[in-house]
């Protein structure tokens, strides 16, 4: 089993690897223990980063330790916790309620799938829980975590593989 290069995600909205700080938006919902499905929290725990979408019309290749795909413009992502593709990577149109990947905006120009929820999927802890681009000021997102493009593709070519997101509580870097 390969270790992971984790990141440390702070609920106050910073995100720590390799020595450097980057700021760093984060859900709505803040961080919880309890995450559950339209809540727009951002989960607790080790999220491995397990692949990297990118727009090839807008960005140049990035650099990453997890596999990169260009992303394409039938991409989505099913957020109906009653379907059985519900957390997982589908085309468009589906026949569930499901978030485009390939956006008008630029959020989704690099977009990590982060772990959560994935090994086994339960229905309604949730779902499209991502490492994207923020918006430029910075508002929350949907549960997602997001950092400036050169925030982003700095911590991908260290070789990042996962975030291990921090709960309100902690104020310790790193667990004993």
């Amino acid at each position: 089993m390969t270790a992971l290069s984790e990141a440390i995600v702070h609920h106050s909205g910073t995100l720590t690897f390799q020595g450097e700080t980057f700021r760093a938006a984060l859900g709505r919902g803040g961080v919880r223990l309890d995450k559950t499905e339209g809540d727009g929290a951002t989960p607790v725990g080790v999220l491995p980063l397990r692949r990297i979408f990118y727009r090839a019309d807008r960005l140049t290749l990035p650099v990453s330790a997890v596999p990169v795909a260009p992303a394409e413009t039938r991409d989505g992502w099913c957020d109906d916790p009653g379907h059985p593709d519900y957390n997982r990577h589908v085309q468009l149109p589906h026949a569930a309620g499901c978030e485009a990947l390939w956006r008008d905006d630029h959020i989704y120009d690099i977009i990590g799938v982060l772990g959560w929820n994935d090994e086994p999927i339960a229905a309604g802890i949730g779902s499209a829980i991502f490492l994207h681009a923020a918006r430029p000021d910075f508002s929350p997102t949907e549960g997602c975590v997001a950092l400036t493009i050169p925030a982003l593709r700095r911590v991908l070519e260290q070789g990042l593989t996962a975030l291990r997101i921090l709960p309100p509580s902690s104020t310790l870097a790193r667990p004993s």
